[in-house]
């Protein structure tokens, strides 16, 4: 809202309704937090050790650069998980850590590690990397190459620290890390016997009785959910679009910035963006900046009509209507929609449904965005939530109730063959037999072993019940029953396959490496939680979110 913004502050509107992509990040940069307003601030301490404004500015810097390139980008104020207050106390706890422990990196390492991180910045005029890395990214949020040398230098006295504190983690004997190989990589043979619910539908008997028993068991799944409806006044993106092309044409250094972000990691790049080649991902990143560019300027116009509505004198819902009507603007209004699943007759952002439930008969919200628009709204009515007659949602109730008892008469099925199963394999015959005699689909299952993470024909929840069933259970045997999305399964286990030799002494290495890696991490984990928990009881960003102090750090 903008109840902020008075009429006397006319200089500040101006300058927040000309803030453009670049100087939004500045708005979220590391220094924005600790260099704004006057006057001494208690950040508290860590181990009795006063923390300072320098020394948060400074490690608030480093979280940022950490964040940008494991990301390749600058976090903002939306960027989930990320709490820029939390870690940075946490790289300051880790820091005061590396000088308890002496831990120190020569200017020689720190110079050799950020040439080889900034190499990806060299460009084909052949200027200076850290010059390009320094104008490029570090002016977008306010920082210096001090910052960035700091940075590296504490990261590399990070590992330091992590070896020395996780040394335990590394220590894994090769008859250990032979025999996890093989539990991770071991395949198992299986076939299945599959119990669909839709075969068992036509048994599905509907009686009045049994349905109206099931709806009336059933109602809060078939209650209406409360409804709202919002008047909207839309700002779309393509009467912006000239505008949007223009300053596109400016921004002449877009090539080389995913040139850089592809030369560093041109996988996650290409993956980003759905990309098959770079020159793909250079015009589908042309195409989001235009499309943000249109956001840009779409919201400036809706931001301009909501300070106009906040600076009505009447603050009744007839302000909203008036400040439209003022400007030619048609106010329009959404047919009723849920918190859940949003308006229907318009395209809207996952954002737009709580900003209309949060809305009184006195208030508007907005800049809202939407798909092809950005929205301001206001409250029209409130529905409130009811149960529908029987008859409204009879087929509905009908298909939920066949479904539901042709799911019970599957697992009863597939229990009944599992235990039969079982009986009959015993006493000398084939799965295949007990299959075709109980006329059930015996179907090959393609080997995969625990760390098996994709199958064909399968996905990742059938896969992993498959993993449940099977390494639960002997080779030579039946599995039990177990449910799936739309079915049931009995798992047979035929056999374990053996490992290639050839393979796994090829493999062996960096698995051990791996574990090991992953060891050292979890003894990290465990020491600075520890450590988190006794040193930071006195820091007062902390206190509102205490229960997470113990968080993982970074490494």
């Amino acid at each position: 809202m903008f109840g902020t913004i008075r009429k006397h502050q006319t200089w500040l509107w101006a300058v927040i309704i000309t803030m453009t992509i670049i100087s939004f990040v500045y708005f979220f940069s590391p220094y924005q937090k600790m260099t704004s307003g006057s006057g001494s601030v208690n950040l508290g301490s860590i181990n009795g050790q006063k923390i300072t404004r320098e020394d948060f500015t400074g490690a608030r810097a480093e979280v940022f650069l950490y964040y940008y390139v494991t990301h390749n980008s600058w976090p903002d104020e939306k960027t989930p998980g990320f709490d820029p207050d939390r870690e940075t106390i946490f790289r300051l706890l880790l820091l005061q850590k590396q000088k308890e422990f002496g831990i120190h990196v020569s200017d020689a390492v720190v110079a050799q590690i950020g040439r080889e991180m900034l190499r990806p910045y060299q460009n084909k005029s052949g200027g200076s990397p850290a010059e390009i890395f320094k104008d490029q990214v570090l002016k977008q949020a306010g920082l210096t190459m001090t910052d960035f040398e700091n940075f590296v230098r504490h990261q590399i006295g990070l590992q330091d620290l992590i070896s020395t504190v996780a040394l335990s983690g590394r220590l894994v004997t090769p008859e250990e890390s032979k025999g996890l190989y093989v539990r991770e990589h071991e395949e198992l043979a299986t076939e299945a016997a599959f119990f669909p619910t839709s075969n068992y539908l036509s048994g599905v008997i509907v009686t009045p009785d049994a349905l109206g028993s099931y709806f009336t068991n059933q109602l809060p799944n078939y209650r209406i959910p409360e409804r709202i409806q919002v008047n909207y006044v839309k700002f779309d993106l393509t009467n912006h679009l000239a505008e949007a092309t223009n300053q596109l044409a400016k921004m002449t250094n877009l090539d080389l910035q995913i040139e850089q972000a592809y030369h560093s990691n041109p996988t996650n790049l290409l993956q980003e963006f759905k990309a098959t080649s770079l020159e793909d991902a250079k015009l589908k990143y042309r195409e989001r900046t235009l499309k943000n560019l249109e956001i840009q300027a779409a919201r400036k116009k809706a931001t301009e009509f909501a300070y106009l509505v906040e600076e009505q004198e009447s603050k009744d819902p007839s302000a909203f209507s008036t400040v439209a009507k003022e400007k030619n603007l048609p106010v329009q209004v959404t047919a009723p929609f849920d918190r859940f699943d949003g308006p229907k007759d318009i395209a809207v952002g996952p954002s737009f449904a709580s900003a209309a439930f949060s809305l009184t008969n006195a208030t508007f919200a907005g800049p809202v965005l939407g798909d092809d628009a950005v929205f301001i709204i206001s409250l029209n009515k409130r529905i409130p939530s009811e149960a529908p007659p029987f008859e409204q949602v009879r087929a509905r109730v009908e298909t939920d109730y066949k479904t539901s008892v042709a799911g019970a008469l599957a697992r009863q099925a597939g229990n009944a063959f599992a235990q039969d199963a079982t009986n009959q394999l015993a006493q000398g015959k084939s799965f295949a037999e007990i299959c075709a005699a109980a006329k059930v689909k015996l179907v090959e299952i393609p080997p995969f072993s625990v760390s098996t993470q994709a199958l064909t024909n399968y996905d990742a929840s059938t896969l992993n019940q498959f993993k449940q069933a099977a390494f639960g259970s002997a080779p030579g045997k039946v599995t039990a029953y177990y449910p799936l999305e739309d079915s049931g399964v009995v798992l047979f286990v035929k056999a374990k396959l053996p490992i290639s030799e050839e393979r796994m002494k090829r493999e062996l290495p960096g698995f051990v490496n791996l574990v090991r890696s992953s060891r050292q991490n979890e003894a990290f984990q465990l020491w600075f939680r520890k450590e988190a928990e006794r040193s930071l009881n006195d820091v007062p960003l902390l206190r509102k979110d205490r229960a997470q102090t113990g968080r993982t750090a970074k490494s």
